[in-house]
């Protein structure tokens, strides 16, 4: 997506400044088939374990409004079904962070990188 805005002077005066792709460059790069296999494999990743979160979490809700009695059931001493699903949220939490980190590391990166390095070589 294009910004209104003038798009970065070509003559850079100040050398400490690195040069900046032009919004014509970014767009270019944008509509690339590579850029849109990198956002494909994000979106392979990132949107089926979203609503799978999603729905563990509203599962985790509706059964402690609705199931009080299942959700009341002790396991063992003061811990109950409640209270594992309620942990269970924060270790699916660290899980998917810890995947969505090799994950990142493994597939996105590398490709993000590829792109960004072909984007500065054209400078």
């Amino acid at each position: 997506m294009a910004t209104d805005g003038p798009p970065p002077p070509k003559g850079n005066s100040d050398p400490s400044t690195p040069a900046q792709p032009t919004t014509a460059q970014f767009v270019e790069v944008q509509e690339s088939a590579e850029f849109g296999e990198l956002r494909r494999t994000y979106r392979s990743f990132a949107f089926p374990l979203t609503i799978a979160f999603i729905a563990w979490y509203l599962l985790y809700v509706l059964l402690s409004n609705y199931a009080g009695g299942f959700m009341g059931t002790k396991l063992f001493g003061n811990i109950n079904v409640a209270f594992v699903f309620g942990l269970g949220q924060f270790l699916t939490t660290f899980l998917i962070a810890w995947f969505y980190s090799k994950f990142a590391s493994q597939k996105l990166d590398p490709k993000g990188a590829a792109i960004k390095s072909r984007m500065e070589a054209d400078l």
